[in-house]
C-alpha cells in the first residue's frame, strides 16, 4: 500500500484532492473520484497540489530504493535469513511472484497517476484565473518527478507503460513503449519542463524550499540520454548545469550523508524528512530501519536499531583499499568484527589501514551478527545527531537523490564515449571529484577511469553502478562473489498480478 506522509510543509494531502486506489495488490487500478467540489478560483490553494506532489516524491516506500540497486557489484542484499527472494534478486534469480517487484510496481505507477492527477487540477485552477507562471511551474515540477520515476521503472522493466491521464482505468489503453522510447520520452518531457522551472539551486528556492529546478530537469534528462547513450545530448545538458556555477562539491564527503549534508550545494534532488526539531511528537522520516544494524551499541542510548539489510560487498570494501581510498571507504561502509576478520583472511587485506573499524568517529559500534558482515554508510545517521528525545533509526535524516559529482562523472562518460564540450574536459570533470577525495589528478582519462570513479564515488547509492556496467556492456564484472550475471539479468520479469491486470505486459519480456 502506497503511504502518504505529510511532509513539514504540506498543508493539504494531494491524497484529498487527486486519489487512486492502490490499496490492493490485486485490483490496483479501480477508477476513483479525482476530485470534487473544489473551488478553483481560490488560486491560493494551488500549491497545495505543488506541495503533495512533493509529498508522494517522498513518500517513496522502503522496498523501493533497495530493488533499484541491489544488483550492482557494490552491494549485496543482506539481512540473510530473512526476503530469500530479495537476496535471490542481488543473484539475478527472479521471480515474478516476489511481493517487493509487485510493490515497486504500484508504488511508482501510483505517483505517477496521482502526478497526472495533479497536473489536470492544476490546469483547472489556471482556467479559473490562477498566474499562469505559477502554475506552469508547478506543472513542470511534476513533470520532472515524473520524468525521474518513470526512468527508474523502464531500468527495472524496460518496457513500460507510459499514463496518459489520471484516470486508472485508462492504464488497460495504453500502448507499451520499449526502454529507447521511454528515455526519449523523458528527455523531451525535461525539454517542456525546463522554461517554468526557477534557474537557481534547489536550496536557493524561497517557495518550496529544496524543490526541483531548471537544473534538476537537465539532470533527469542527462541520465535519460546516458541510458540512451546519446553521448553528445548527456554532454548538453551536463555543460549546462556545469556552466550554471551554481554547485559545488560539500568539502566534508562524510557529512554531506549526515545532518550537516542536508540542502548542501551539492545536491539537484533531495527527499526531505524532518522531526520538526522536537523531541516527541510528528516526525516525517524515511523508514532507515531497512539499512539499519541489527546489534550496535550506540554512543547514544536508547537508538534503535534496523533490519540489517543492503550490505556493501567485499568487492567494493577491496576495490577501495586498493586505491587508497579513505573518506570514501569510511562513509560508504559499516565494519563489523567478523566482516573485518573476514577481510584479514585474505593475506593481501591482513593488514588495514587504523580507520577501518566497527566503531565510528561518533562512537557508534557496530557488533557481530549473522545476517551481514558490513553495512551501508551512506544510509547511516550517527545517534549523536539524533534529536534528543528521539530514537529511531536515521531518523530526520534526507536522502540524497542526484548531486553535483554525478553531473561531473556524467559530462566526463559523455566526452570520452565520443561526445565533445567547451565547458570542461573529462579530465578536469573527474579531478574535481577524485581532488575531494584526496587523489591525485589523472590526466588522459579513459572510460575504465570513468567508470572507476562512478564506482567509488557511488557505491550503494540508486544503482548507479549496476547499469553503468550494462550500459557499457562490462556484465562481465558482475561476476563475483559466486554470483554469475545472466543473458536476462537486465530487467525484472513483470510482477505477475500486474500480468494478470494488463494484458499489453503478457509475453513483453525484453532481455
Amino acid at each position: 500500500m502506497k503511504k502518504l506522509y505529510k511532509t513539514a510543509h504540506t498543508l493539504l494531502s494531494l491524497s484529498t484532492l487527486v486519489m487512486m486506489s492502490a490499496c490492493s495488490l490485486d485490483a490496483p487500478l479501480e477508477n476513483e473520484i479525482i476530485a470534487d467540489e473544489i473551488d478553483y478560483s481560490q488560486s491560493a490553494n494551488m500549491v497545495l497540489l505543488a506541495r503533495g506532489a512533493y509529498n508522494d516524491l517522498y513518500s517513496m516506500e522502503w522496498e523501493t530504493v533497495p530493488l533499484i540497486g541491489v544488483r550492482g557489484d557494490d552491494i549485496n542484499a543482506g539481512g540473510l535469513g530473512d526476503q530469500p527472494l530479495f537476496a535471490n534478486a542481488d543473484n539475478f534469480r527472479y521471480d515474478r511472484n516476489f511481493w517487493m517487484l509487485n510493490s515497486t510496481w504500484l508504488n511508482l505507477y501510483t505517483d505517477l497517476i496521482n502526478w497526472q492527477g495533479a497536473i489536470e487540477e492544476i490546469q483547472k485552477y489556471q482556467a479559473a484565473g490562477a498566474p499562469e507562471a505559477t502554475a506552469q511551474q508547478y506543472i513542470a515540477e511534476i513533470k520532472v518527478m515524473q520524468g525521474f520515476e518513470m526512468l527508474q521503472l523502464a531500468r527495472l522493466w524496460g518496457t513500460i507503460l507510459i499514463p496518459t491521464s489520471s484516470v486508472p482505468a485508462d492504464m488497460f489503453n495504453v500502448e507499451p513503449t520499449d526502454f529507447a522510447g521511454v528515455m526519449a520520452h523523458i528527455s523531451t518531457l525535461m525539454d517542456e519542463a525546463m522554461p517554468a522551472l526557477p534557474d537557481v539551486r534547489p536550496n536557493q528556492r524561497t517557495d518550496i524550499r529544496g524543490g526541483v529546478t531548471r537544473h534538476t530537469a537537465l539532470a533527469v534528462k542527462a541520465m535519460a540520454n546516458l541510458e540512451a547513450k546519446d553521448y553528445p545530448a548527456v554532454a548538453e545538458a551536463t555543460s549546462q548545469i556545469i556552466s550554471s556555477g551554481l554547485y559545488s562539491l560539500s568539502a566534508d564527503y562524510y557529512q554531506l550523508f549526515k545532518i550537516p549534508g542536508k540542502l548542501n550545494n551539492e545536491n539537484l534532488l533531495e527527499y526531505q524528512y524532518s522531526d520538526l526539531g522536537t523531541n516527541t511528537g510528528a516526525s516525517y522520516r524515511f523508514p532507515w530501519d531497512f539499512y539499519g544494524p541489527s546489534s550496535w551499541t550506540p554512543a547514544r542510548a536508547g537508538a534503535s536499531q534496523g533490519w540489517g539489510f543492503y550490505e556493501p560487498s567485499q568487492k567494493y570494501i577491496k576495490f577501495m583499499l586498493d586505491r587508497g581510498e579513505t573518506d570514501r571507504l569510511e562513509t560508504t561502509v559499516l565494519f563489523t568484527p567478523r566482516g573485518i576478520a573476514e577481510l584479514q583472511s585474505d593475506p593481501q587485506y591482513a593488514e588495514l589501514p587504523d580507520f577501518i573499524s566497527n566503531t565510528t568517529r561518533e562512537g557508534d559500534v557496530f557488533n557481530d551478527h549473522p545476517r551481514y558482515f558490513f553495512l551501508s554508510g551512506k544510509h547511516y545517521l550517527p545517534s549523536t545527531q539524533l534529536t534528543q528525545g528521539r530514537t529511531n533509526y536515521g531518523e530526520n535524516k534526507n536522502m540524497i537523490v542526484i548531486r553535483y559529482a554525478e553531473i561531473l562523472l556524467m559530462h566526463a562518460e559523455a566526452l570520452v564515449s565520443g561526445a565533445s564540450s567547451s565547458t570542461l574536459s573529462a579530465d578536469e570533470a573527474v579531478n574535481i571529484v577524485r581532488r575531494r577525495a584526496n587523489l591525485s589528478d589523472i590526466s588522459g582519462a579513459t572510460l575504465a577511469n570513468v567508470l572507476d570513479e562512478k564506482f567509488a564515488e557511488f557505491g550503494s547509492e540508486w544503482g548507479i553502478r549496476f547499469y553503468d556496467l550494462i550500459r557499457h556492456d562490462r556484465t562481465n564484472e558482475l561476476n563475483y562473489e559466486g554470483r554469475t550475471y545472466p543473458a536476462t539479468g537486465r530487467f525484472y520479469p513483470y510482477p505477475l498480478p500486474q500480468q494478470d491486470i494488463l494484458p499489453q505486459l503478457v509475453g513483453l519480456e525484453q532481455r
